[in-house]
C-alpha cells in the first residue's frame, strides 16, 4: 500500500507530507487487522478508520490511493450525496416491510466487504437518522468503513435540535473505530493548479454574459420550464449538454440532492447565474447552494458561476459551517473580473 501510495504521489508529481504518510501507514495497518480479522485484546475489532481534517489536506487523496492497493473484489468507494439517493431508492423495494433500512444495510453488507465513504457530513436530520442506522447495521455485519470528513466525530450534526438523535451514531465512531486527524499545514486544493469552471463577477442575474460565454447557437431551446421530481424548474437555455439556468431557481426552490445529481449527470457543462451573497440567505438556500458545489465539484462537470460579488464577499467565514469546504473548492474555479 505504502508503494502503491508513493508511485500514485510520483505519478502527479506531489510529494507526501509527514501526515499523510502517517495516515496511509495506519490505513494499512488497519486493513491487514481487518483481512486477518485480528482483533484488539478483551474488545471487538476495530470496525473501521474515521479520517478527519481540514479541507484541502489530501483525505480523499490518500482514500483514492488506500482503495486502489486495497486487496478486495468487494470494496466500493462512494460519495455522500449518491450514496444517500442510492439508500433511499433500494429503500422503495421494501415499502411496508418491516424496517427497511435495515434489509437494504444487510443487502449491502452481503454485496461489500470494504465501503470507503468520502467527504462524510451531517446537516439534515433525515440524513443523520438514515447514516447513523446504516451504519450500526453494516457494523455489525463486519463491513470494514474508511470515511474522510472535516469534522472530528463531536463535530458532526451541530444542530443542537437533532444532536441527541445522531448521539448514538457518534459513539460508535469514537468507540468502533480508529478516528485518526490528517491536518497537515498545507491546503493542496491552493496549489495545484486544478481547474473546474469558471468564477465571473459582477454579474446580476438578468445578465446574458453566461450564455454567451458557454456559446449557445441559434437552436439553444430558450427560456424552457421542465419537471424535475415533481417540481417545476425554469432554465435559461440548454443544448445537448450545456444548461444555464439561475440561483433563484436552483437554491431558493424546494430542491433536493436528487435534482443535483440529476443535472450534473444530465449535462457537462452547467451555468449558474446571479449567485447573490450567502450570508444574506436563510440557511436552507445556502444548505442547498452548498450541496449543488459538492456534487457538482464531485461529478467533473465543467462550472461557470455568475456572481454577485468577488468570492471574500460571496462567501464570508462564520456564515456556514461548511463554508471552508465550498471556498476551497470555489477557489478552483477560474476567476474572472468583468470591467462595468
Amino acid at each position: 500500500m505504502r508503494a502503491h501510495f508513493t508511485a500514485l504521489l510520483q505519478a502527479n508529481g506531489y510529494t507526501a507530507d509527514s501526515a499523510q504518510q502517517i495516515a496511509i501507514d495506519h490505513l494499512g495497518q488497519w486493513l491487514s487487522a481487518f483481512l486477518a480479522k485480528r482483533s484488539r485484546w478483551l474488545g471487538k475489532p476495530v470496525a473501521g478508520v474515521y479520517m478527519w481534517g481540514g479541507v484541502g489536506r489530501g483525505k480523499s487523496f490518500v482514500m483514492d490511493a488506500f482503495f486502489a492497493a486495497a486487496p478486495l473484489q468487494d470494496k466500493r468507494r462512494v460519495h455522500f450525496h449518491g450514496f444517500l439517493q442510492e439508500l433511499q431508492q433500494r429503500m422503495l423495494a421494501y415499502i411496508g416491510q418491516p424496517d427497511p433500512l435495515a434489509r437494504v444495510g444487510h443487502e449491502i453488507a452481503g454485496q461489500t466487504r470494504l465501503l470507503c465513504f468520502d467527504e462524510f457530513h451531517v446537516h439534515d436530520i433525515g440524513d443523520a437518522m438514515l447514516l447513523g442506522r446504516l451504519l450500526k447495521v453494516l457494523v455489525e455485519a463486519g463491513v470494514g468503513v474508511v470515511c474522510t470528513s472535516n469534522y472530528a466525530p463531536q463535530g458532526l450534526c451541530p444542530n443542537p435540535l437533532y444532536r441527541e438523535r445522531f448521539k448514538p451514531a457518534i459513539n460508535l465512531l469514537e468507540q468502533r473505530f480508529d478516528v485518526l486527524q490528517l491536518d497537515g499545514s498545507t491546503d493542496y486544493r491552493q496549489s495545484k493548479g486544478y481547474c473546474w469552471g469558471e468564477y465571473i463577477w459582477p454579474l446580476n442575474e438578468s445578465s446574458t454574459v453566461l450564455g454567451q460565454r458557454l456559446g449557445f447557437s441559434e437552436q439553444a431551446d430558450y427560456d424552457v420550464e421542465i419537471i424535475l421530481n415533481h417540481h417545476p424548474l425554469k432554465l435559461r437555455a440548454r443544448e445537448q449538454a450545456m444548461l444555464w439556468l439561475d440561483f433563484s431557481e436552483l437554491c431558493r426552490q424546494p430542491r433536493s440532492s436528487a435534482d443535483f445529481l440529476w443535472l450534473c449527470g444530465e449535462y457537462r457543462q452547467l451555468a449558474v447565474g446571479g449567485v447573490t451573497s450567502l450570508d444574506a440567505e436563510g440557511i436552507d438556500v445556502q444548505q442547498r447552494f452548498l450541496n449543488f458545489i459538492d456534487i457538482a465539484y464531485d461529478s467533473g462537470v465543467q462550472l461557470s458561476l455568475g456572481c454577485a460579488a468577488d468570492l471574500d464577499a460571496l462567501c464570508q467565514p462564520g456564515s456556514h459551517v461548511d463554508f471552508a469546504r465550498t471556498r476551497s473548492r470555489m477557489q478552483q474555479l477560474q476567476r474572472c473580473q468583468l470591467t462595468l
